[in-house]
């Protein structure tokens, strides 16, 4: 008899841990700050490595400042020309993604405005990639504070 007053304490306690295994804790809520956001908010930073699909590109930022404030606004300043954008942040399949978005612009920094992989963050140094959806062509892309 005590044996079957056991087995419904067995089944809920399986079912419980069955609970937790299955629930979402992916944070792939986009609205969700992420610890780049913390981090690339503090100064302002200077593109040290942009790599085209193996040729380096660097030079074409040369000289910039870009700052991200925590309202997204992106701003990029060399002597007295000023460049303006958006950035963001969101986790895309379970990887943190840094959205760079300058409208408006040709040049290069029409071709740094995409959704960017982040490689690595740290409090001085971010490395970024971003994979060509027509050609598979990789970027690379790499802020470091000033």
């Amino acid at each position: 008899m005590k044996k079957l007053k056991l087995i419904p304490v067995l089944a809920l306690v399986f079912m419980l841990n069955v609970a937790s295994m299955c629930s979402n804790d992916d944070n792939s809520n986009p609205s969700t700050p992420t610890p780049i956001s913390t981090i690339i908010t503090s100064g302002a930073w200077r593109v040290t490595l942009y790599n085209e699909n193996g040729s380096i590109h660097t030079s074409d930022f040369t000289g910039y400042n870009f700052t991200m404030n925590a309202n997204g606004a992106l701003t990029a300043v060399k002597d007295s020309a000023t460049k303006t954008g958006t950035w963001s942040t969101f986790v895309d399949s379970g990887a943190t993604k840094f959205a760079i978005a300058f409208p408006d612009t040709d040049g290069p920094f029409e071709s740094i405005t995409d959704d960017w992989l982040v490689l690595t963050s740290a409090a001085s140094k971010i490395e970024l990639k971003h994979v060509s959806g027509g050609d598979g062509s990789i970027d690379l892309l790499t802020f470091e504070k000033n």
